[in-house]
């Protein structure tokens, strides 16, 4: 086996409960969780990431929909130093009418799908998050759950690849 490097070395042989944890700090599924850890030990990073493709794959709606229990509204004040807090900061610095925007288109999708509004929000501006808010409430129903699938998973791949130094 090829050497994993230090963080997916000490990951590789944490006990599953503590791998688990891990992994659900990545993406709040008990399922996704269990599965990456279950998978362990990963030679490298492209492994890793490709069994964190294959569990995902496999994720219910009720999956995806309890690990977007673990995020908060697009724009909300986060702690400082979560990984949200982060992800977010171009929601965090942008205008009042922005932040208004971003809280209102909140609650308008909220009301149209039932779930808060899910993006991977790393790198992009409070415009371009409310820009994509207010497009993405125009989708359908399977629409906008397949949106939602594919930026959980870049959410998840993100936190990952940060939280093992990949």
């Amino acid at each position: 086996m090829a050497n994993p490097g230090p963080a997916l070395g000490s990951f590789n042989a944490a006990p599953a409960p503590d791998a688990e944890r891990d992994v659900y700090a990545c993406c709040a599924s008990t399922r996704f969780a269990k599965a990456v850890a279950a998978g362990r030990p990963y030679p490298d990073a492209a492994a890793l990431l490709a069994a964190v493709d294959a569990a995902f794959a496999t994720l219910s709606w009720d999956d995806i929909a309890e690990s977007m229990n673990g995020h908060p509204r697009i724009g909300d004040r986060t702690g400082p130093g979560t990984a949200s807090a982060a992800e977010q900061s171009g929601a965090a610095a942008t205008t009042d009418e922005v932040r208004q925007g971003l809280a209102d288109g909140n609650l308008a999708y909220e009301r149209r799908f039932g779930h808060i509004f899910l993006i991977c929000a790393a790198g992009l501006s409070g415009q371009e998050m409310l820009a994509r808010l207010r497009a993405r409430l125009e989708n359908d129903q399977a629409a906008e759950r397949a949106e939602v699938r594919a930026e959980l998973l870049k959410i998840t791949r993100l936190r990952i690849t940060k939280q093992l130094g990949l």
